[in-house]
């Protein structure tokens, strides 16, 4: 009922902007830079973007990134509200973990030890400048695993003196601490970046604690982590990019759904790279070069193991403006990924080309090919024409395909590996209207998507011995709804409805095809809204509400796995700053789960009740 009123209001709030008049869209005026690659305004292309501004992540201080994207519309990170250092599970319109590709700046940094997927636990939201998420298949431009979509987090850069001194430090429930401290700033036209962050929590019981007792010892979390990046001119014309990043996490586990054990992990990311553009006339080059190194280790009853691996990326693109209407890029890609004693490589080259301005019409067309060490080759394209009226309403269809690259594991690892796995194919279309109305005080945005996966790779139990195949079909599809109002300069509400279903086919004992739903942990239903009021020119305070429908999970520590239905839970909180010493110095308070909502996101573990964090940011 709660997620039914919510829809009605959102559709409701809709009909009333539709009713009013606007001449200009700020908003798609924006400038973003994941979507192609090369800096475009939103009214440029058609793909679907939600920008998270820096302003919204200087006020997120007291959540981490993990909680702040799971609040945003599409996206549901499985365990962002649950104990600090469980693992966080990234489910863009209800894809499985490690069908999203995180970009650090534009570069790839997904775990070859891990799926493929970046753990989200690895990153600080203090290091953040902006985040760019670009929904819909996207591996024309970014590769395997961009199925679901792209998150670019920009981290932050230098500033517009020599010397910026910036930090933070707080502290909150569970016996929680958090300190960044920087630097930043311009010399002799070199911009630099420095920062180190620290968290650490003691957490709670990462499993559920239902016995009389309540004896289940508590699950901490520490994180250290530091980042270098600098923007240093050689010539007029060319400037060299490097950085350095290195994360340590370390924290507990337990045995499973409702069991405790004094089990521990702790992993490393170790990014390193840098990059050369060149600007000309009418476009621009870049070459860039990372490394990536990741280690995983636990300690469990079952005795110590590890994994570890390393990406290495090497990339080549450039763009060139033909005339006002053509635009063209095109790059070639190197991909070197290795896990403890085996290692695959790609190498790709990509073209799109850019219509622009031609009476409201747009389009992006591009394709991609890609030859990997084991499987040979295959071929990704996209389609993306969209129309703008009046620079305030734009309409779009978006038709393309993308892939997932077996994982090495799946192709070498010790458990069912099976060296002729082929790539998961997905084909997405997607439609819907953006327009900014009542004198760009109002906007909304629909869409509509559908994405269909094949050669999909299970752990086939049928066979023997037991392995990894290309199996299954994946059919997923959903809409989502996000109208926001700016009332005034100091009161603004943005609203979110998101619905996603889907369904696996697949083979059953009896070798015929069953098809039902699995969107497991993956609620259907999703609405979100949000009221910032800037009561002073010093006093900001904003609340919002999460809602998700019930969820289905599985007991996975009894066999066969039994299914199991996680009630649905609502998330209220509030959030408030106030600065002083001319907006140098602010004091902030973040509070979570006002109603003290119980609820599990993952069957048997814990999720966290009411707690807060509160403390000071300061920027000279």
């Amino acid at each position: 009922m709660k997620v039914k009123f919510f829809f009605v209001a959102a559709v409701l709030s809709v009909g009333y902007l539709h009713a009013q008049e606007d001449t200009t869209a700020k908003s798609l005026n924006e400038v973003i830079v994941t979507a192609g690659k090369v800096q475009q305004k939103l009214l440029e292309t058609g793909k679907v973007i939600t920008v998270i501004s820096k302003q919204t992540i200087e006020r997120s201080a007291g959540k981490d990134i993990a909680q702040l994207l799971t609040e945003q519309a599409g996206i549901v990170i499985n365990g962002a509200t649950s104990n600090t250092g469980k693992d966080k599970s990234f489910y863009l319109r209800g894809a499985a973990n490690g069908y999203t590709v995180i970009l650090m700046d534009g570069v790839p940094v997904n775990d070859p030890s891990f799926s493929g997927a970046f753990d989200l636990r690895m990153l600080p939201l203090d290091q953040v400048e902006r985040i760019e998420i670009v929904k819909g298949a996207q591996s024309t431009l970014y590769g395997s695993d961009a199925v679901a979509g792209v998150v670019n987090i920009i981290t932050k850069k230098g500033a517009d003196k020599a010397l910026r001194f910036y930090g933070n430090a707080s502290a909150g429930s569970y016996n929680s601490y958090k300190f960044a401290t920087g630097i930043r700033g311009t010399v002799e036209k070199i911009n630099y970046n420095l920062v180190y962050s620290h968290f650490e929590s003691k957490g709670i019981s990462e499993a559920a604690d239902t016995t009389t007792a309540k004896s289940f010892d508590k699950d901490g979390f520490l994180n250290n982590a530091i980042s270098f990046n600098a923007d240093a001119p050689v010539m007029k014309q060319v400037r060299i990019l490097p950085f350095f990043r290195y994360s340590y996490i370390q924290g507990g586990y337990d045995g499973g759904a409702f069991t405790d054990a004094p089990d521990t992990y702790n992993s490393s990311l170790t990014s390193t790279g840098t990059a050369l553009e060149f600007k000309y006339k009418k476009g621009l080059a870049k070459a860039l070069f990372c490394y990536d190194k990741m280690e995983r280790n636990y300690t469990s009853a079952w005795g110590p193991y590890g994994y570890n691996g390393n990406n290495k990326i090497a990339e080549l693109f450039a763009h060139y403006q033909l005339n006002d209407h053509v635009k063209v890029l095109a790059g070639t890609e190197y991909r070197f990924q290795q896990n403890l004693d085996s290692n695959v490589n790609t190498g790709s080259i990509y073209a799109t080309l850019f219509l622009q301005k031609l009476n409201g019409f747009y389009l992006e067309a591009g394709g991609r090919y890609n030859k990997h060490s084991k499987y040979g080759n295959n071929f990704t394209y996209s389609i993306n024409p969209s129309f703008v009226l009046n620079e305030r309403f734009k309409f779009f269809i978006n038709v393309a395909t993308a892939f997932k690259a077996p994982g090495i594991s799946q192709l070498y690892g010790i458990f069912g590996a099976n060296p002729l796995l082929k790539p998961e194919q997905s084909f997405t279309w997607e439609t819907g209207a953006n327009t900014t109305l009542f004198s760009n005080k109002a906007e909304i945005r629909i869409v509509f998507f559908n994405r269909r996966m094949k050669d999909v790779i299970i752990y086939n139990s049928m066979t023997y011995p037991s392995k990894y195949t290309n199996l299954d079909k994946q059919n997923d599809h959903g809409f989502e709804i996000e109208p926001s109002i700016q009332f005034n300069k100091k009161l603004q509400l943005k609203m979110y409805y998101s619905f996603v279903d889907g369904s696996v086919t697949t083979q059953s004992a009896s070798r015929k095809d069953t098809t039902y739903f699995n969107l497991l942990r993956r609620p259907k239903h999703s609405v979100g809204a949000t009221i910032s009021y800037q009561a002073t020119p010093q006093l900001f305070v904003s609340t919002g509400f999460n809602n998700y429908s019930k969820r289905s999970d599985k007991n996975f520590d009894v066999y066969p796995a039994q299914s199991v239905t996680l009630d649905s839970y609502l998330l209220w909180n509030i959030y408030a700053e106030y600065k002083v010493a001319g907006s140098k110095l602010g004091i902030f308070a973040d509070a979570k789960n006002l109603f003290n909502n119980k609820y599990q996101e993952v069957y048997g573990y814990s999720a966290a009740g009411f707690n807060f964090m509160a403390g000071l940011r300061l920027s000279l």
